[in-house]
């Protein structure tokens, strides 16, 4: 038998045999290491390699838990089982149910268009304009639904700029090139996405007749300006599940590894309360928006939207094209008519939702949660009580009139939000993978896997501690590119948690960048579902993604460290080790290992 039909039949079944061997090839692992610690290891390891390889469903691996830490001995089930539905993930589903009204009414897309009606239609503020609906958008939704909506806005006004695309890709090829497909020698596959209108393609096709009898090019100049404008057309392609992923990271609910954070902090650190959504959105925020301009610049410089023949130069024909884009997009606002009762409901309730959330205790001064008994009132009693009201508050505007008019409807009114359409929207899978994770960092605790770890990484004591935060953040960034980036998330942060002990380093100094990290995957489609429908277009190509990604890549490890040296460090006194960290730390404290930025601080102490 060839060898490549052997190699076909493996991949096959690849699975299979992940299922079969991996479980077999650990097995020293329970004989080599001490007993908890070692069955522990085995379990995580295994874990972790069924999430990467996602030989099971990644929900299905999460679950795991629940049959192999009793079996083993590690942890009871009746403390196992609780932490597959701790406030936490009660945080998730309000903000999951918040943005499915939000969707289920439209308002995501009068947010977008109004967005793109300010910032203009010239490519490179488009491109800008498309970052930030984007970024905003994700905060409160998830980054796939953000992505899926804003994709076909930015076909429909590509369009309108340039023309068809089979037409611009026709315009691309040399007259005696005889492949129909060449792009610059690169073999590119070309599709609309579908949720274009027709009537924006015939718009489209009008202006560029309109252009090919006004302008008086050569054929050459043609294939230039369509190769271009054909790059062009990449860069907002692109840009979209970027400002997704940069975007989720600003709020605590706009994706899986924030909630993770919190949830390990409340099981490894009760005592700290530093961080909730509003402390976390003073932090986060203006990360997002060092990094998203940045990002920008980069973007736009890499696909020509800052080059002078699309940001600055005057013509005849790119003004008509930026007025018909500029058209549709007025057109498209105007086609939602006026704001709705149902809309300025939803508005007026995630307006409410967002304040209560970032005033219920920021910190920096006292917040509304001081009326009532310290410690009861948290995050997850703010979202659940906003998203209740939504599935009773009616949809119409209420009338008194009703009452007394016999001929009017009796038919039962229409609350902002449905049950049905609730659980449609909830994904319940990463409910049970935010619960795996919990699950498994506890018995990390308990058994003292962490410390056992943490024990074994004393040499990294000598990394300076801002280098150190640069190395977790580019490392989790590179191995989230593999894998999901909540399965990362769950499997290192205990791991860096035990490691800012054992070194004497405030745990929040390591566990936030790392956290932010893993929302860092931009260079493969496969690293993220965003990233995954904007390849699907066709248009991208996986190079076109790593070059991109690459350079975003080392951006985000330069944001997070400007970030956590600077206001990061005055927000959360990073600078010295909490009093919540230290009734843990009492081991740690007798190795002597210091950084030096902290070895002052512990000597006064």
């Amino acid at each position: 038998m060839k060898i490549s039909v052997v190699s076909k039949k493996l991949l096959s079944v690849y699975k299979q045999l992940v299922l079969l061997l991996v479980p077999l090839l650990l097995l020293p692992l329970l004989f080599t290491l001490p007993e908890k610690e070692g069955k522990c290891l085995y379990v995580v390891l295994l874990m972790a390699m069924f999430w990467c390889t996602e030989a099971l469903p990644l929900a299905v691996t999460a679950m795991l838990p629940v049959c192999l830490f009793p079996t083993l001995g590690i942890l009871p089930s009746k403390k196992l089982c609780p932490q597959y539905f701790l406030e936490t993930n009660f945080l998730f589903l309000s903000g999951l149910l918040m943005a499915s009204s939000i969707e289920e009414w439209g308002l995501h897309r009068r947010i977008a268009l109004k967005v793109l009606t300010i910032v203009g239609v010239k490519p490179a503020w488009l491109i800008l304009g498309m970052m930030l609906t984007s970024s905003f958008l994700s905060m409160w939704l998830s980054n796939t639904a953000t992505t899926a909506m804003m994709l076909p806005i930015a076909n429909a006004i590509l369009e309108s700029l340039f023309g068809d695309l089979e037409t611009l890709k026709q315009k691309c090829k040399s007259p005696d090139d005889p492949e129909g497909d060449i792009i610059n020698g690169q073999s590119v596959k070309l599709h609309s996405l579908p949720s274009v209108p027709s009537e924006k393609r015939m718009l489209a096709m009008d202006g560029m007749d309109k252009m090919e009898q006004s302008d008086m090019m050569t054929s050459e100049e043609i294939q230039l300006e369509s190769q271009y404008q054909l790059k062009v057309w990449k860069g907002f392609l692109i840009c979209i599940p970027y400002a997704a992923s940069i975007g989720g990271t600003a709020t605590l609910t706009g994706t899986a590894p924030n909630l993770i954070l919190i949830g390990q902090l409340k099981s490894h650190f009760p005592d700290c309360d530093l961080i909730n959504f509003g402390s976390w959105f003073a932090f986060a925020f203006p990360l997002m928006l060092i990094f998203l301009f940045f990002g920008w610049i980069w973007i736009s410089y890499l696909y020509g939207g800052l080059n002078t023949r699309l940001c600055f130069k005057k013509s005849d024909h790119r003004a008509e094209a930026e007025a018909r884009a500029r058209a549709l997009i007025e057109d498209d606002y105007r086609k939602l008519g006026p704001l709705n009762f149902a809309e300025g409901a939803i508005s007026f309730f995630f307006a409410l939702f967002a304040i209560l959330l970032f005033t219920r205790d920021p910190k920096f001064f006292s917040g509304w949660s001081v009326f009532f008994k310290k410690g009861y009132v948290s995050d997850a009693v703010t979202g659940v009580i906003i998203v209740s009201i939504l599935f009773f508050f009616p949809s119409q505007k209420p009338s008194l009139s009703w009452w007394f008019d016999p001929k009017a409807s009796n038919t039962p009114y229409v609350p902002l939000l449905s049950w049905k359409k609730a659980q449609e929207s909830v994904p319940w899978n990463i409910i049970l993978l935010l619960g795996g994770g919990f699950a498994m960092a506890k018995a990390c605790e308990e058994s003292g896997l962490a410390s056992w770890i943490g024990g074994h990484l004393q040499p990294l004591a000598e990394v300076p501690p801002a280098a150190a935060v640069m190395l977790i953040t580019a490392f989790l960034a590179g191995f989230t590119e593999f894998a999901s980036n909540t399965a990362t998330i769950i499997i290192f942060l205990p791991v860096i948690a035990e490691l800012a002990i054992r070194v004497s380093i405030n745990p929040l100094y390591f566990m936030i960048p790392a956290t932010v990290g893993c929302s860092y995957a931009f260079m493969l489609p496969v690293s993220t579902p965003p990233n995954s429908i904007a390849f699907a277009s066709g248009h991208l190509m996986v190079k076109d993604m790593v070059k991109t990604g690459f350079v975003m890549n080392i951006l985000g490890v330069l944001s997070v460290a400007l970030a956590m040296n600077t206001w990061g460090v005055a927000m959360f006194d990073l600078h010295s080790y909490p009093e919540w960290a230290r009734p843990i730390n009492k081991t740690a404290l007798l190795t002597g290992v210091h950084f030096s930025s902290v070895q002052s601080v512990n000597a006064t102490l």
